[in-house]
This record gives C-alpha cells, sequence and structure tokens, in this order.
C-alpha cells in the first residue's frame, strides 16, 4: 500500500458496500483518466466513506477489476446489445465491477453480486439503468455460474 494512503485501523462495522462504492468511483476515474490503482487508492483516501468501507476488500476489488479490465470488456461484449464504448461510463463500470465478484470471486453468492450491481446502479447510474444493469448480469451469472444459477431458479 502506498505510504500516502491511509489505511483505515480495524473497526466493526466496516462495509462492503462502500468498498464496491469507492471501487466504482475508482474504476471510474481509471476509465476517464487512465489513472494507475496507486493514484486511485491516494486519492480515494480522502473520501469521506473511506473509513466506513473494508480497506482490504476495496484494494482487492480494485485492483482486480482494474487488471481483468479487458477480460471483463470482451466477456461482457458478447453480452450487451451495443458495443462496451457506448455504454455510460458509470454503467460500464458498474458491470465491469459486479462481472469480476461473478467470474473472479466465488465466495459472493451470485445474487448478492448482482444486487450489489444493481443497487449502485440504481444509486449512481442512469434512470432505468438498473434494469440494464440485471439483465446483463444475469446473463453473466448464466455464464460464469451455471451450477448455483440453475438452482437458485428453481
Amino acid at each position: 500500500m502506498p505510504a500516502e494512503a491511509k489505511k483505515p485501523a480495524p473497526k466493526a462495522g466496516r462495509s462492503r458496500r462502500k468498498s464496491r462504492e469507492l471501487v466504482l468511483k475508482g474504476i471510474y476515474l481509471g476509465l476517464m483518466n487512465q489513472k494507475d490503482t496507486s493514484v486511485i487508492i491516494r486519492e480515494l483516501a480522502d473520501d469521506p466513506d473511506f473509513d466506513r468501507a473494508d480497506y482490504e476488500y476495496f484494494r482487492q476489488l480494485l485492483e482486480g477489476v482494474a487488471e481483468s479490465i479487458d477480460e471483463l470488456d470482451a466477456r461482457l461484449a458478447g453480452l450487451l446489445d451495443r458495443q462496451v464504448s457506448e455504454l455510460s461510463p458509470i454503467e460500464h463500470a458498474i458491470l465491469c465491477i459486479a462481472a469480476y465478484e461473478l467470474i473472479h470471486d466465488v465466495t459472493i453468492p451470485y445474487r448478492v453480486a448482482i444486487n450489489e450491481g444493481v443497487e449502485l446502479a440504481k444509486l449512481y447510474g442512469g434512470t432505468d439503468g438498473h434494469k440494464y444493469v440485471n439483465g446483463v448480469l444475469d446473463k453473466i451469472a448464466a455464464e460464469a455460474r451455471p451450477d448455483e444459477f440453475q438452482r437458485g431458479r428453481r
């Protein structure tokens, strides 16, 4: 961790949802400004929500999504009704975060990953963008976790 980024002291109530919100801001910054994750982490350390987030999860998710962005975009490209470049930067970032969790973190139930993506889209996305995000994430879940997805559909 860069020396300039303050690591919050461990305490109860750290939120993965806050971590995902910070990752959304970070991926957005990365997509818009081509910033390195270490720079993004330092900048987000000043965010008022930083102390309420689960730092380790935030860092792991931010770095994982940033390192996998090309893979995630390729995966999304086959499921979208438009080009990845035509997505709003916010919806693009949300889809990448949730897709990363669905594909690379099986400790998170697929419904949780989808719900968290939808909630981010409701908070930060365009009108009815959450419906689009939900539909795309549903397709990713069906591909990435077919057994879990089928069990959840019963």
